[in-house]
């Protein structure tokens, strides 16, 4: 697996969460990191700004450019991508990790939330490939990585959640899309799911559906892309990974150091039977 030192990697939401854990796991590797995402001043529920986010980068061994980004506005990711490109020299890597998720029935969900979660998972992340595909093609070594689900088209994803359900497979149909179109010219496209649900501070914007004791920590999916991001472009696009799967394939075997609360029976994802 190669080192990401060096590398400039364009990550959406990364001022907290996976995206977070991701950029830090690449800074601890000397990576330049782009925190695009919307948080500039602290939030009312949830912890940390792109500005923290850079701080966290910097003390992890990276280099950060905090930048105000709303995937939703293409005037935005334009202009980050550029500046990206001006500030380290060209972008290597794009993470479309910013998603919106609600979690509820067809005649419970407001036809803003299902514009939201559109614009964010499917529109933002074929976006953002789109802007960054430019610099990505003149990369060494360029990848995009989405987190997104596989493919499943078995009923039981769609009964209880349909809107949230098409807005995470548009992302994962963006993945299959890509990876088939520019393969070819050497960027690897693949999309990274959790085998298990991971604990992150937005599990707590669904109420208390999800108890934090039966998850994982991001760290097992910011050590899972990181692993595929290492891999040559050339001979790794197409895939719907997990993280169990590539940590598997790293000689990984024992997860219990993830779990929020060893020992604890851990929560499936969703979409993976």
């Amino acid at each position: 697996m190669k080192s990401l030192g060096g590398k400039t990697l364009f990550i959406t939401g990364a001022s907290r969460g996976i995206g977070l854990a991701v950029a830090l796991k690449a800074a601890s590797q000397g990576a330049n990191i782009v925190v695009a995402a919307k948080t500039s001043t602290p939030h009312p529920k949830l912890p940390g700004t792109i500005f923290t986010a850079a701080e966290e980068i910097e003390k992890a061994g990276g280099k950060a450019l905090p930048l105000v980004v709303d995937i939703r506005e293409e005037s935005q990711l334009t202009a980050a991508a550029a500046r990206a490109a001006d500030t380290f020299g060209g972008i290597d890597i794009l993470i479309n990790n910013a998603s919106a998720i609600f979690l509820s029935g067809t005649l419970q969900t407001p036809m803003k939330r299902f514009d939201l979660m559109n614009q964010v998972n499917v529109r933002g992340t074929f976006l953002a490939s789109q802007v960054c595909l430019p610099y990505l093609l003149q990369a060494e070594n360029p990848h995009i990585l989405t987190f997104s689900p596989p493919l499943n088209l078995q009923p039981h994803w769609f009964k209880n959640h349909t809107a949230y359900t098409m807005a995470k497979y548009g992302m994962s149909m963006v993945v299959l899309g890509l990876a088939a179109e520019f393969s070819v010219q050497g960027v690897a496209v693949n999309a990274l799911w959790p085998k298990t649900v991971i604990h992150t501070a937005a599990l707590a914007m669904l109420g208390g559906l999800v108890n934090p004791q039966k998850c994982r920590t991001p760290e097992i999916m910011a050590d899972a892309a990181c692993a595929i991001l290492g891999r040559d472009s050339c001979s790794c696009s197409g895939h719907f990974y997990t993280d169990e799967e590539v940590l598997r394939e790293e000689g990984i075997s024992d997860f219990s150091s993830y779990a929020v609360s060893p020992g604890e029976q851990l929560y499936p994802d969703l979409f993976l039977d």
